[in-house]
């Protein structure tokens, strides 16, 4: 067992290619072979990271599954345009490389923004969506919606939309001090934040087109609240909560997710925000047991 965990947390990412998606370069890598009896999975990576943050998960997934992970528009090694970045985008961007590359009904599993992405799609698009997984997904329920916000809640919304401001913040977060500072907030496991983690987040941010997407999270309005979506969603439902999360209260918000999505399965890591890449050998388990069972 020590070997194989050695080796996890060595492996180097699967080298990718890329499929023109609306006139733009999407990146994607696929590992293993494709299974009669088994869906097919595809890894969505959260707010910042890529396909790179999946190294660990598809090391030892495609030993039983044909795995794909996607960089969303925006992410990445994927084009960077000056769009407007919203769920929406990437529900449909999703749907698309099921539809036209993967080819069959596929298991999305998503971690923070690309869990949202995910539940977008699955919601939507239940075709093809034969599951979704969730780890730490982002996005807003109704309840947490302020509709009437105050006068502080209004200047700090105004002054983030401010392009010289917006620069300045950009120019303060992608250095690799930052990232690293970050990571030791909401990673529980320290020993999963490495040299080529931090390298694999800074890379992407600098690319041309990286700070207008960064942008347009401040920009951009809110997508569709989570509460709807799993009202809609007609898919089985795996949620994987770290629960030392500190940027989400995954009790409250595991909580709701039953309440509106009853059949939903989950379970609570010793981890932080990314559980796939902090504790990557359970989370494999559990994904690996929940699809084989759908």
């Amino acid at each position: 067992m020590t070997a194989i965990i050695n080796t996890i947390h060595d492996v180097v990412a699967v080298e990718g290619q890329y499929w023109q998606w609306r006139d733009q370069k999407i990146y994607y890598v696929q590992a293993g072979s494709k299974k009669n009896n088994k869906p097919p999975l595809l890894l969505v990576h959260g707010f910042g990271a890529s396909t790179d943050h999946w190294r660990k998960n598809i090391y030892q997934l495609q030993e039983e599954f044909e795995v794909w992970a996607i960089d969303l528009l925006g992410f990445g090694r994927s084009a960077k345009p000056a769009w407007e970045y919203t769920g929406n985008l990437w529900q449909e961007q999703l749907n698309d490389f099921i539809s036209q590359v993967i080819k069959q009904p596929t298991v999305l599993a998503g971690n923070s923004l690309g869990g949202y992405a995910c539940l977008c799609a699955g919601a939507q698009y239940p075709k093809n969506v034969a599951g979704v997984i969730l780890l730490n997904s982002a996005g807003p329920f109704s309840d947490t919606i302020n509709e009437n916000p105050n006068m502080m809640q209004k200047i700090t919304s105004w002054v983030l939309k401010q392009p010289l401001i917006t620069y300045f913040l950009f120019q303060r977060l992608r250095n690799k001090k930052t990232i690293r500072q970050t990571l030791e907030k909401v990673y529980l496991n320290s020993t999963a934040i490495t040299e080529q983690l931090v390298e694999d987040i800074y890379r992407p941010s600098c690319d041309q087109g990286a700070l207008q997407v960064f942008g347009s999270v401040f920009k951009s309005p809110q997508g569709e609240k989570v509460d709807r979506l799993l009202q809609r969603l007609k898919v089985p439902l795996l949620n994987i909560w770290g629960q030392a999360d500190p940027w989400m209260r995954t009790k409250e918000r595991s909580s709701k997710f039953k309440q509106y999505y009853p059949a939903v399965e989950q379970y609570y890591l010793e981890a932080g925000h990314c559980p796939h890449d902090e504790d990557p050998e359970e989370v494999n388990r559990l994904i690996s047991d929940w699809a084989n069972r759908i």
